[in-house]
């Protein structure tokens, strides 16, 4: 048993596991201070749960469970390390926004079967009241914890243009980029991610050696759902970039390891590579807008009735960069008469997006509303362009950022615990005495 399972275990936790501990603190009228980190305390009850969580873990994923004693410091371990993070995570402020929390919340209800938060909070404080607002606590701290990785770690990566032109010219490079892919694709889904997990590993293991696709689709369980096609021959560029990224390191006959993502577990299995002739042609949109945002002084209502106003306005047939030049709040784009240039999808926020390739070539949108506040757009010309060398060095940057994040975040996981502050109070508990 390798120390780095119950490191996985403490970044994926199953469903039942989380709703356990949840509801654990109800049950320790009294308890202990095992370990102190920095200004919070590590309580015994706290060690037993977490103890319990990777022993159920282990034994679920069918992993050997370690001699109790070694079970112990590791858990400690991850407890100390856990705990240090929040202490950043308080010191730096971080707080997840409440969309981005029920957003979770709600993924978890799903997967217990409840349809609405409220619905799934009416299911836990049955069972025992506050197992809800603890669940969510948790889960909150998750968000954080992952919201400081990624601001801690990211601020690490540097990738220079020369890096990327390097990339692009390496043999890796060239054969991560420059061809068209063969590939099978599957996808396991389901309610229960215990299960999804156990047959997307039964997958993985007969996709590698065999590419009988009505054999794999029988892997299906009643929790489970199998599903996939051979993908025939695509460029890269089609594919999403996520999944794009896990398939160029792979030789022909290799298979990806699993990949979680929010619908379900995916694997692929490159089967061939050949020249890609394709060029990636993007439609770019010419845009040009007005933004009313509300403000101190400047209230919901009346950012609407702005908006609203300057909308009867242009339809009157005033000129749009008049209106945008003297009341757009984007001061950036307002000098311009509201010109953002040449758009391509996915720089702006879904809304707009959406809004700025459903409009006609010429028409004045409807106000609509973003974060940013209250927009009326127009769409002045369309293009097609060759986004190709741009699109090779996205890729090559998310494949070096992914591997550079990789190294950075465990070095800054030994940076957060060696500069906290760590007094074990059960000298059996430390980790010093973990047998050689």
């Amino acid at each position: 048993m390798k120390a780095k399972h119950l490191k996985q275990f403490f970044k994926a936790t199953t469903l039942a596991v989380l709703i356990s501990s949840s509801m654990h603190s109800f049950a320790q009228p009294t308890d202990e201070v095992v370990a102190i980190v920095d200004n919070s305390v590590i309580l015994k009850s706290d060690l037993e749960q977490g103890m319990a969580e990777a022993t159920h873990e282990l034994q679920a994923q069918k992993k050997e469970v370690p001699p109790q004693q070694y079970l112990q410091f590791q858990v400690l371990d991850q407890l100390i390390l856990r705990q240090a993070q929040l202490e950043q995570v308080k010191r730096y402020g971080i707080k997840p926004d409440e969309k981005s929390l029920n957003e979770a919340v709600l993924k978890v209800a799903n997967q217990s079967g409840s349809k609405s938060l409220e619905a799934f909070q009416q299911k836990l404080d049955a069972i025992a009241p506050g197992t809800y607002e603890n669940l969510r606590g948790r889960i909150g701290e998750d968000l954080a914890i992952n919201r400081l990785r990624q601001q801690q770690v990211m601020s690490r990566i540097k990738i220079s243009d020369q890096d990327v032109d390097n990339f692009l010219k390496s043999p890796q490079g060239q054969a991560a980029l420059g061809n068209q892919v063969h590939v099978i694709h599957m996808r396991i889904s389901g309610d229960n991610p215990q299960e999804v997990q156990s047959v997307a590993k039964e997958v993985r293991s007969k996709l590698a050696q065999s590419n009988d696709l009505n054999a794999l689709k029988k892997l299906s369980t009643t929790s489970a759902k199998v599903e996939g096609a051979d993908m025939g021959f695509r460029p890269l560029s089609d594919i999403p970039a996520e999944l794009a990224a896990r398939i160029t390191p792979l030789q022909e006959g290799q298979t990806t390891d699993l990949i979680s993502v929010r619908d379900g577990v995916h694997v692929l299995k490159l089967l061939e590579r050949k020249q890609n002739e394709q060029k990636a042609l993007v439609t770019q949109y010419q845009t040009r807008h007005i933004l009313i945002q509300p403000s101190e002084v400047v209230s919901p209502e009346n950012a609407k009735q702005i908006i609203d106003s300057i909308y009867k306005r242009l339809k009157a047939g005033q000129d749009f960069a008049t209106l945008a030049a003297t009341y757009s709040n984007d001061t950036g784009s307002a000098r311009d008469g509201g010109s953002l240039g040449w758009v391509t999808p996915g720089m702006m926020v879904p809304e707009f997006d959406k809004k700025m390739q459903e409009i006609p070539v010429g028409q004045i949108s409807e106000p609509f509303q973003t974060q940013f506040g209250w927009h009326i757009l127009q769409v002045t010309d369309k293009r097609e362009k060759d986004m190709t060398h741009e699109y090779q060095e996205r890729m090559a940057r998310q494949i070096l950022g992914e591997r550079q994040f990789n190294t950075e975040v465990d070095s800054w996981l030994r940076e957060v615990r060696a500069n906290a502050y760590v007094e074990i109070k059960d000298p059996s508990l430390d980790k010093k005495n973990l047998p050689k």
